[in-house]
């Protein structure tokens, strides 16, 4: 999620929905259902695996560490940037053609991938399959919404969520038996087989639909937020090598501060046509949970990024270990979101969207202050287990609120801008938290130049056999300081849910 997590609001795009065909066989609705699973369970499974493949991938192309995270930046941008766009294109030119166009994009990305011969070649077919994912996703949730009456819809959402549970349990771990076992690019690879099947499936028994009032897509929004938020991620991952000072990264960060300006005028001039309506900001309860979701994914996306770099390059794991150290988090996280949904029903959201961040960042804590040298039970398990139940806990209320505050008129919406908030808070965590670690690593290595830090930081984390001993404790302790930021960021996501949200969620136009 962030490439590891599901965003929080995928359901309510299902839920917004409101027109289906009624003469459809039931053999034919649960194959479009196997095929929305399978399209939006592929986008979801490569998110997970990535984090995990990452060390193998900057070893094997020679990457420094600025690029690596544009491995993961560059499918986050695209995603983020257009995930409403895709919405968009979805309702005007027909759900199920979107939903297979974005398919083959995906796929045909996936493909470049998994041969790429260098890191611009992957970098940039990773940024082609986010675009690929901002199409299929809105996609096939809203293609399930046009298949299912309402009685039938709600258990649809139950196995759609059901699989992307399970998706981000298996996820990691299979990636890395993938990168143990086979290659790095296996996992890459293993998107063509499922995207046959999802294409196959849909075109064969996928009706199409399309909503005739969909308004014209905001090309003008969606050009300016990618264009910011690509200015503004490069600077940031840009600062290690270049420093604070440089030119071109001054530069960089004020054209993405105007452009991502520029996205806000264009949105209050466009009103209801806007990818990003302003008007449901006035709504406190919808501003609030779109800023605890900024803070929690935040930290979820910071912090998933650098911990599978530790457990391989500081505590030895395997990439399989690395990954199955990862599953509690996913499984607790899963199974433990319908216990939420009924205490939140029972107490209103505001306690469990205050106790759930916390909790997560109590998480996070303990993994700055861990030798992940330790046994796993001992060291990783603990933060695991409470990282899962403070996202099991958050999730069903912060969906819940986001949709009551937009009201069922604009439902998805608010589904897609909640969404969108949770990729770029993602993006912006890899870039901006790479700042903060290279930093305490250059802080770390007395008397060593930025470009001697550099590429001791480059010998670490692509696993080079010369990387001094002195190189891996500041790689260490720089990863016990920047897992403080994502402990703060979730502790304020709890701040923010106790002062702003309402006790209990505050339907639009009440």
């Amino acid at each position: 999620m962030i490439g590891f997590t599901q965003p929080p609001c995928d359901a309510g795009v299902i839920e917004a929905t409101p027109a289906f065909d009624a003469a459809l066989s039931q053999r034919r609705k649960w194959l479009t259902l196997a095929a929305a699973v399978i399209g939006s369970s592929m986008a979801l499974l490569d998110g997970s695996v990535v984090n995990i493949a990452l060390p193998a991938i900057q070893q094997a192309l020679n990457a420094d560490a600025a690029a690596t995270q544009w491995i993961v930046n560059a499918y986050l941008l695209l995603l983020g940037a257009l995930v409403l766009i895709g919405g968009s294109a979805a309702d005007l030119y027909g759900r199920r053609r979107i939903f297979v166009i974005g398919i083959a994009v995906f796929t045909a990305a996936s493909i470049v991938c998994g041969l790429s011969p260098n890191i611009m070649v992957l970098i940039v077919s990773r940024a082609v399959q986010g675009l690929g994912a901002a199409l299929l996703t809105p996609a096939s949730l809203a293609m399930l919404g046009a298949t299912f009456g309402k009685d039938e819809r709600i258990r649809a959402i139950g196995i759609w969520a059901g699989a992307g549970a399970l998706m981000m349990a298996a996820g990691p771990m299979l990636g890395g038996w993938l990168v143990d076992q086979v290659s790095w690019r296996a996992i890459f690879l293993l998107n063509v087989p499922l995207a046959i099947a999802a294409a196959g499936l849909a075109l064969r028994f996928g009706c199409e639909s399309s909503d005739p009032r969909a308004k014209q897509l905001d090309w003008s929004g969606a050009a300016s937020v990618a264009i910011g938020l690509a200015a503004m991620t490069w600077s940031l991952s840009a600062i290690p090598a270049s420093g604070f000072r440089d030119k071109t990264v001054l530069v960089a960060l004020g054209v993405g501060a105007a452009f991502l300006a520029s996205f806000v005028v264009i949105e209050a001039r466009l009103h209801e046509r806007a990818m990003m309506p302003l008007s449901l900001y006035q709504s406190r309860d919808f501003s609030a949970t779109n800023a605890l979701t900024l803070l929690l994914y935040f930290a979820l996306g910071g912090a998933l990024y650098y911990l599978p770099f530790g457990l391989i390059r500081v505590g030895g794991y395997s990439a399989t270990q690395a990954g199955a150290a990862l599953l509690p988090f996913a499984l607790i996280m899963g199974f433990g979101a319908s216990f939420a949904g009924t205490i939140a029903d029972r107490w209103g959201p505001r306690l469990l969207l205050t106790v759930g961040p916390i909790v997560a960042a109590c998480g996070f804590t303990i993994l700055a202050f861990v030798d992940l040298r330790q046994p796993y039970w001992i060291s990783v398990f603990p933060s695991m287990v409470l990282l899962g139940g403070g996202m099991s806990i958050t999730v069903p209320p912060l969906t819940s609120t986001v949709m009551a505050a937009a009201g069922e008129a604009h439902a998805g919406i608010a589904s897609g801008i909640n969404n969108a908030v949770a990729r770029v808070g993602g993006l912006l965590a890899v870039a901006a938290l790479g700042v903060v670690f290279f930093a305490n690593f250059l802080h770390d290595l007395a008397g060593a130049t930025p470009a001697q830090a550099n590429e001791a930081l480059n010998a670490v984390m692509s696993g080079q056999a010369d990387a001094h001993a002195g190189a891996i404790a500041a790689f260490e302790r720089a990863l016990s300081t920047i897992m403080l930021v994502p402990a703060s960021c979730a502790a304020l996501a709890g701040l923010a849910g106790w002062v702003w949200i309402a006790p209990r969620p505050k339907r639009a136009g009440t």
